[in-house]
């Protein structure tokens, strides 16, 4: 699968980017996909890869740019128990310093220059992401209804977004969450907000998984719900997204 390392202007700067696409120079539907927080590495670019398998060209920005580009922290290869409690403490203040302001800023610039690759088709976009980055998906469909016809994410603080900012979304939506991020009268309170902006939309607690079940290179990986994420979201790209 051919990827390639971008540089995306942003009114901030310069924000690097990977890309995967098929190999056939398209053009394909474009999917712009957030990384979790502790960003693009070697199990994100693999990510990538699978879905750009489907027939997408998948563009993820470092979103951190400001503090530097990839790898902005150096990561140990596998974050366990003993590894988390330090990556998170580097981690979290560059994500408390990633307002709404500038994610929405970022992702009027991610979307313009995915529109702008020749090897993606006209129309609109899917977005996904994991973790924090399922919260920049839903600001960023939000922010985008005319760009954006299809938004995921998974084990992601979905309902920080609030009644206001769902009340925008015209995407079709889907939203894996881990059994240790929220109990089931919490999936109601936020299915209730969901359906009450209008938001077409399946949300559901994936069973037996906790925080962080998609990313293999930590010690909350769940193969099955991996693979249940992929049965979910490649069939919600391949609806809203269009083959010519």
């Amino acid at each position: 699968m051919p990827d390639k390392t971008l540089r995306i202007p942003t009114p901030d700067g310069q924000a690097d980017a990977f890309a995967a696409f098929p190999a056939d120079g398209g053009p394909h539907p474009g999917v712009l996909m957030y990384a979790d927080g502790f960003g693009i590495r070697p199990v994100i670019h693999e990510m990538a890869r699978e879905l750009a398998g489907h027939g997408y060209y998948v563009l993820v920005p470092n979103y951190f740019y400001r503090h530097g580009p990839v790898p902005v922290l150096e990561l140990p290869e596998f974050i366990g128990e003993e590894e988390r409690p330090g990556v998170f403490a580097r981690v979290l203040p560059m994500i408390e310093a990633h307002t709404p302001e500038l994610v929405l800023r970022d992702a009027a610039a991610y979307l313009e220059f995915l529109a702008a690759q020749p090897e993606v088709s006209a129309g609109r976009v899917g977005v996904t992401g994991y973790c924090i980055g399922g919260l920049l998906a839903v600001r960023t469909a939000a922010a985008h209804p005319d760009q954006v016809a299809a938004v995921a994410g998974f084990h992601a603080p979905v309902g920080a977004a609030g009644p206001e900012v769902f009340s925008r979304i015209t995407a079709e939506a889907h939203f894996g969450h881990a059994e240790s991020d929220l109990t089931t009268e919490t999936l109601a309170e936020l299915n209730r907000a969901l359906d009450a902006a209008g938001v077409s939309c399946t949300s559901e607690i994936y069973p037996g998984t906790v925080h962080g079940f998609t990313m293999a290179d930590t010690d909350t990986f769940d193969p099955a719900a991996l693979r249940q994420h992929w049965e979910n979201l490649v069939p919600l790209l391949g609806r809203a997204l269009p083959r010519a």
